[in-house]
């Protein structure tokens, strides 16, 4: 990856559709933003964040709605892939393979989240995707190694 890539890839962390303004992608921007607006309101993630980081997982369990909350790591992690494609410079192929993997697992610890426990505390709905994270970059990098090899 170069400058530009790592630039728009921190740009999206940041927030979805940012990288693709800066790529001058602006109805995709405008559309990922849209989105992420969208996702954050529908599923209460704002207020997920702020429990979870004051310790009172139990209520943003309750607060949050996962049916919503189940598109966030899809379209969080599109939205990285596409603004490095698009940035300057080439992009391997399969080189989305380790963000694909990373919001399925993303989405499974998600899905397990209410119930997740290490060393008897509950995560909940956003340290328990957060450490998904690892599972799912490692296998992805790991199938991106094996087919490169293969081919």
């Amino acid at each position: 990856m170069n400058n530009a890539q790592i630039e728009k890839l921190l740009w999206s962390i940041a927030l979805p559709g940012f990288a693709q303004l800066l790529n001058r992608k602006y109805i995709k921007g405008i559309i990922f933003i849209t989105l992420e607006i969208i996702v954050n309101i529908k599923s209460n993630f704002n207020l997920a964040i702020l429990f979870s980081f004051h310790g009172d997982i139990v209520t943003a369990i309750e607060k949050t709605n996962y049916q919503w909350l189940m598109f966030y790591p899809c379209l969080y992690f599109l939205a990285m892939w596409d603004a490095i494609k698009d940035a300057e410079g080439r992009t391997p192929p399969f080189s989305l393979l380790p963000f694909v993997t990373t919001a399925y697992f993303v989405t499974i610890g998600l899905i397990y989240s209410p119930k997740i426990k290490i060393f008897g505390i509950l995560l909940g709905p956003v340290f328990s995707p957060i450490l998904f994270i690892i599972p799912g970059f490692f296998i992805g990098f790991l199938i991106l190694k094996v087919i490169k090899q293969v081919t």
